[in-house]
């Protein structure tokens, strides 16, 4: 069982290097088309673009992760260098429980055990720096992290809190968010 997985090791980092494979194809000449293996992180980056460029709000997901101890499982995020709550936008074709499922191993190297009951519903134009999001909070009962995140560029640091040592501040507006969930209070904006 890890209680933190630092991304900064490089020992951590090189289990963590993923990538994104394109299986060769026929082309309509008849030529074939090589298998290209893309950085995962440079394909999620990529995506993140065309969000930007479609001026769509995006949906996602995140949880109010506990350990079956009742720890409270954070991420601290590359970009702000401050704790979050473990989740992330919907893929193409992909259902909101399968999107946390992945999000989970992805970012914090938690198994889901059961998914709870939905929470909050976020959707303030301004409460995401990076892009209008509607995020929905659930309840989720995970299993201890037990390998590291995907994307070490993404995800520094994973730790299981016990309550009373809870970051006070977390990024990307989920203070308002984690508060809410850990008082039980449904939200709706």
């Amino acid at each position: 069982m890890l209680d933190v997985l630092d991304m900064r090791n490089p020992q951590n980092m090189s289990a963590a290097r993923a990538y994104h494979d394109f299986v060769a194809t026929r082309t309509p000449e008849g030529g074939m088309l090589r298998r290209v293996r893309i950085p995962s992180s440079l394909w999620k980056l990529t995506k993140e673009v065309a969000r930007h460029v479609l001026r769509r709000p995006v949906v996602g997901i995140a949880a109010l992760a506990r350990t079956p101890d009742g720890r409270i499982v954070l991420i601290r995020r590359s970009d702000s260098g401050q704790w979050a709550m473990p989740g992330g936008t919907l893929e193409w074709g992909e259902t909101l429980r399968s999107a946390l499922d992945r999000e989970l191993r992805e970012e914090t190297g938690t198994r889901l055990v059961s998914m709870g009951e939905l929470l909050g519903v976020y959707s303030r134009p301004d409460r995401d720096p990076r892009f209008h999001a509607v995020t929905l909070i659930v309840e989720a009962t995970v299993a201890p992290p037990t390998h590291p995140p995907d994307n070490p560029l993404e995800i520094l640091e994973v730790r299981a809190f016990a309550e009373a040592d809870l970051p006070s501040t977390l990024s990307h507006g989920m203070t308002e968010m984690l508060s809410n969930a850990r008082l039980g209070q449904r939200f709706w904006e």
